[in-house]
């Protein structure tokens, strides 16, 4: 050490690095070939793609590429987006999982034209969102890059059947394969639908039979409560109240694939879990977890391939929210989550109506009622609830009563 100015100075522990690589350095984006530069580009946020045409005229160009769009096909998966439902809003809210942060989207144009300005999103699968108008229309449409076309329109006799369920599945996003599933009847009569994406069609009308071994022993009952309204969705029912369902859940169901089986999961009239073998062609009916008696709010949602249930109950002067998976060797449910009861407490006695959807290993819940308006997120694995933050928009606090569950891919086509 050495003596500067009666200060000591100590050597430096900097240390220089070799001048050959100093090229690896000095590299840039602007040197990746176009194939390159997709690629890279490709593994940022949806939320990103949205700024690339401030950024420079490469950039603006890639993100309008054909080449592009393949590239962030080839990306397995994605944060999911939940779209929120408000009828009475022309534009889009979705709610980015990545960023925890509320964004708008413009509402596509088809959507808003005077016939279909009413139509509420009824089913979602991989980038696109299904809406469904007034007049039982039907319409595919990518929320993110606005794209959307009307699909053709389903026998007119299907408008007289009751109609339990509507659920999708993507089989190809970048080429636009996927099917749209109705179910219908009256049980123990039930029936289906498929529209075909690969051929433009609706797909022959096939019949349901019950499945004879029908484990759970349960028989159909005709003889609900008339006083009771019901509403047959994916966020399920408040059992024997008079509460009304979000108007977008009350066709919605889930499906999921078990060892190359497709299942439409819905809810019966009376609160019942429902599903359907559509590569086998039967139904059956799983027994229920609380009786019919008592006041709830169930949903039916699908994490990671299997279905799971979501209800509200309310026991001992206290609330509670807890995630269910049905045993299929037991034949009983299970409890696999539960809000801890600091933060379900609140909800006593006030009548909430819950609606959910699963991504994942997440559950969005939206709890909504006269007095309150609420958005939780459960991750199954952990157990860990998170209250999601108030939407805000131009100052004004919105309150969304359900929501659906996609994937952000502007690769999604319709």
């Amino acid at each position: 050490m050495e003596k500067a100015n009666g200060c000591i100075s100590r050597p430096s522990r900097k240390r220089k690095l070799p001048q050959e690589g100093n090229d690896v350095l000095n590299f840039t984006l602007d040197e990746l070939s176009d194939d390159l530069l997709e690629r890279v580009l490709s593994w940022l946020p949806t939320s990103t793609f949205f700024r690339f045409n401030l950024v420079c005229k490469r950039w603006k160009s890639v993100a309008a590429s054909e080449s592009f769009k393949l590239a962030c096909s080839r990306i397995p998966s994605r944060e999911p987006w939940f779209f929120m439902v408000d009828p009475n809003l022309n534009q889009s809210v979705v709610f980015d999982s990545a960023e925890r942060s509320w964004k708008k989207l413009s509402h596509p144009p088809l959507l808003s034209q005077n016939c279909n300005c009413n139509s509420i999103p009824v089913a979602a699968v991989g980038g696109l969102v299904c809406f469904r108008n007034m007049s039982g229309d039907y319409f595919a449409c990518n929320p993110v890059t606005g794209s959307c076309r009307e699909l053709p329109p389903v026998n007119p006799d299907s408008h007289h059947r009751s109609l339990h369920a509507i659920a999708m599945n993507a089989y190809s996003n970048y080429h636009g394969s996927y099917k749209l599933f109705l179910v219908s009847g009256d049980l123990p009569k039930l029936s289906y639908k498929v529209y075909n994406s690969s051929a433009d069609c609706w797909e022959e009308e096939i019949m349901l039979r019950k499945k004879t071994d029908d484990c759970t022993g349960f028989e159909f009952d005709s003889n609900d409560d008339d006083d009771a309204v019901y509403f047959l969705s994916k966020a399920g029912n408040v059992v024997a109240t008079n509460m009304q369902r979000s108007p977008s859940k009350q066709f919605s169901s889930v499906i999921t694939h078990k060892d190359g089986e497709e299942i439409v999961y819905f809810l019966s009239s009376s609160g019942t879990v429902v599903a359907c073998n559509l590569t086998q062609k039967h139904f059956s009916e799983y027994p229920r977890l609380l009786p019919v008696f008592l006041e709830y709010s169930i949903d039916v949602v699908e994490c990671k391939g299997e279905m799971l249930v979501v209800m509200l109950s309310e026991f001992f002067e206290s609330a509670s929210i807890r995630v269910w998976r049905f045993d299929e060797k037991t034949k009983t449910w299970n409890q696999i989550a539960g809000m801890p009861p600091s933060m379900s407490h609140e909800f006593y006695g006030k009548k909430v109506d819950i609606n959910c959807l699963g991504a994942g290993n997440q559950i969005f819940i939206c709890l909504s009622s006269a007095e309150l308006c609420s958005y939780v997120r459960c991750d199954i694995v952990t157990n860990e609830w998170v209250e999601v933050p108030k939407c805000c928009l131009n100052g004004e606090v919105m309150e969304f009563m359900s929501a659906f569950s996609f994937e952000p891919r502007i690769e999604a086509s319709v």
